[in-house]
């Protein structure tokens, strides 16, 4: 949903003091193809009023709700809910982002235990752990995101964990102490092409990104990489090309592409809604470059059915390898 009147959190604190100033933008009509399930309706109801209890209960912070998510009434009554450790507010100010700007808490110590008693009490068979960007931090989070990964283990030994991780921008050894941890999949978005990153995601390097995710499989062959992409922010067909042959390079083996959706007025504008006919070409575009998992429609998200892709993604290695003995 576009908030139209920006942009104070309950607490009164701005939470986009960046771009407060900026000009409002129109904000599109949605098509008709574009069409979310709303929170807590439907016979699901109770399961998504428990997620949201034992949540609010553990006193964690989801990226559903804090990115605004469209897929969050569906997630949630499946008992699916992406935990955001180290707090709300986040060091970057990209564009497209709805999460909070500022300057963030110290980190909470118990948070790791916190997001693996709530992985247990959810019974996940697959759970995606992110976070905001902690430029603050000399690892920028990278121990807390590898605590958090062996709390997970501790208690939830068979769950399956997935991380989408900032880029840890010139914080030397930190991916390293990331991957000691072995997660499952390593993600890390690269959210849109190359030509765009000073509009849209201004404190980040697309090359840096795509090094970071080659650098994952170098250190550990087994783990899964994951990156995607949003389109609508004006990028061209052939840019978005370009995207997955570099990913490729890098040996990605999953591919999200989704429609950018302007959260506020002050954010970067939507440049046009991509039709479902057009996802379904860069899906097919993508199998032929060699993805072994792709997931390209209007409201893909980096977590949305990640615990059934994670299975398909194991199998797909699976037959890969079959292949090739």
């Amino acid at each position: 949903m576009t908030v139209l009147i920006d942009n104070v959190s309950p607490d009164k604190r701005p939470r986009h003091p960046e771009k407060a100033n900026r000009p409002d933008s129109e904000v599109l009509r949605k098509p008709s193809w574009i069409r979310a399930k709303a929170p807590g309706a439907g016979p699901e109801a109770g399961v998504y009023a428990e997620t949201k209890k034992i949540i609010k209960d553990n006193n964690l912070v989801t990226v559903c709700e804090e990115a605004a998510c469209p897929n969050i009434g569906e997630c949630w009554s499946q008992r699916h809910a992406t935990m955001m450790i180290m707090g709300e507010i986040c060091t970057r100010a990209c564009a497209f982002c709805n999460v909070s700007t500022g300057m963030p808490l110290p980190l909470d110590t118990d948070e790791p235990s916190r997001v693996a008693d709530a992985v247990a009490k959810l019974g996940l068979r697959h759970i995606v752990i992110t976070s905001v960007d902690r430029d603050d931090l000399d690892d920028g989070g990278a121990q807390h995101f590898a605590d958090t990964i062996y709390a997970i283990r501790a208690t939830s030994p068979e769950t399956s964990i997935e991380i989408l991780t900032p880029d840890f921008l010139r914080k030397e050894g930190a991916l390293e102490i990331v991957v000691e941890a072995r997660p499952d999949v390593f993600n890390h978005n690269l959210e849109t092409t190359p030509r765009l990153y000073l509009s849209i995601r201004p404190g980040a390097r697309y090359f840096h990104s795509m090094r970071l995710l080659q650098r994952v499989k170098e250190i550990d062959p087994t783990i899964f990489t994951k990156s995607g992409i949003m389109v609508g922010l004006g990028e061209s067909r052939e840019e978005v090309m370009q995207v997955m042959d570099d990913m490729r390079a890098a040996d990605i083996d999953f591919i999200t592409i989704g429609q950018y959706l302007q959260p506020t007025r002050k954010h970067a504008p939507i440049d046009r809604f991509v039709t479902p006919d057009e996802f379904e070409s860069y899906a097919t575009m993508a199998r032929a470059k060699g993805f072994l998992m792709v997931s390209a429609t209007p409201l893909t998200r980096s977590s949305h059915h990640a615990d059934e892709d994670f299975a398909k993604l194991k199998a797909a290695r699976e037959a890969q390898q079959a292949r090739q003995v």
